[in-house]
């Protein structure tokens, strides 16, 4: 009996210390699976680490952040103007041929300010506008000589012979000048807003009835001289102010193309439209010179070609279009008066056009010769 109970004891003894050893095994095991876990995750990570300070790259791979190039266009003008049309095709152009990487944001209706404002902003790299639409002689008084030529009264006989000009290798060299010397602008190309004419007041019906008014000029010397040499006097006023201005009678009259003339509800303060057409309304595109300088050479050709494109449909669209604003215009009762015999007129201007060929008469005879 005793031997039986002596045996279990050492069973339940064995038994016991087997249970305990199990259980340490099975800790022992989990622990270091825990731990092999841990350190494997970590070897991992300090892997990637070193691998992404190795090469510079992170392990994830980031969206991309690439953004459309956004060149902001300022027009002094409404879309629905001869040169709000230049504008919106140069835009559809540019972004059709980028696919959308460069967007032209246009600015219509003078929103960034007056022509000259926006074109000094350009000059001094403000940043407010990359591109602008201005006049063709808006270069003159920054010291671009070739486009004084563009400007003078009756050069260009016809929309025909600005077109042979403009489309020419000529006008590439005017359009390198003002950024070859340094200027701030390039030109990107020509356009025309149709031939310009007076509007008054009151009736003008000969040259004789300009004499003692007081007409609105910019800030172009050659305008000055044409208004001077018809017998009025010249006073500057900034476009945007020029409504006002005929509307109080602080001018007396002033000079548009006639699409623009129109848009700008001109008729409704000086109803009076004289068909002289003293200058084609010559226009061009110009880009800031450090824009210009900052695009790839992908990015350059792309507004070329846009402007080349832009540049056909103006000469498509321009007579069509001043042809039915004039027509609407007679419709509306505007006082239209035709100028039959434009001798008496060329012959008030002769100086002031052989004042400003001076050193270039042979370049100006050039551009006489493609009528």
């Amino acid at each position: 009996m005793y031997e039986v109970s002596f045996m279990k004891k050492k069973l339940l003894a064995l038994f016991l210390t087997s249970s305990v050893l199990l259980s340490l095994v099975g800790c022992a095991s989990s622990s270091g699976s825990a731990n092999n876990s841990g350190s494997g995750a970590a070897s991992a990570s300090s892997t990637a680490s070193a691998d992404a300070g190795q090469t510079g790259e992170s392990n994830s791979t980031p969206a991309s952040t690439t953004e459309p190039l956004v060149l902001t266009y300022a027009e002094v003008n409404p879309e629905d103007t001869i040169v709000g049309q230049v504008a919106a095709d140069f835009k559809t152009k540019v972004e059709e041929l980028s696919g959308g990487s460069i967007i032209i944001d246009v600015q219509y209706s003078g929103v960034l300010g007056s022509e000259a404002d926006v074109l000094d902003g350009m000059l001094a790299n403000s940043g407010a506008a990359d591109i602008s639409r201005i006049s063709a002689f808006s270069l003159n008084s920054y010291g671009s000589e070739k486009s004084v030529l563009l400007s003078l009264p009756y050069t260009f006989e016809s929309r025909d012979h600005f077109w042979n000009f403009a489309m020419s290798d000529l006008a590439d060299e005017f359009l390198d000048e003002p950024y070859e010397k340094g200027i701030g602008v390039k030109g990107l190309f020509y356009g025309e807003e149709g031939f310009r004419h007076f509007f008054t007041r009151t009736p003008v019906n000969s040259i004789s009835d300009f004499a003692g008014m007081k007409i609105r000029v910019s800030t172009d010397p050659v305008m000055t001289g044409l208004v001077e040499g018809l017998g009025a006097y010249s006073t500057v006023v900034a476009f945007g102010e020029l409504y006002s201005a005929l509307q109080s009678g602080l001018v007396d009259g002033a000079e548009q193309p006639i699409a623009n003339y129109k848009s700008n509800s001109f008729p409704e303060v000086a109803n009076n439209l004289i068909l002289d057409g003293h200058t084609l309304g010559a226009i061009e595109i110009v880009v800031a010179s450090n824009v210009w300088d900052s695009l790839t050479e992908e990015q350059q050709n792309i507004l070329l070609e846009a402007g080349r494109y832009a540049q056909e449909k103006n000469r498509e669209n321009s007579q069509a279009k001043e042809d039915e604003v004039l027509a609407q215009l007679k419709e509306e009762g505007c006082n239209v008066v035709e100028v039959t015999d434009l001798e008496p007129w060329k012959e008030a201007v002769t100086d002031i056009v052989a004042q400003n060929i001076v050193g270039q008469e042979d370049l100006y005879d050039q551009i006489l010769a493609m009528k």
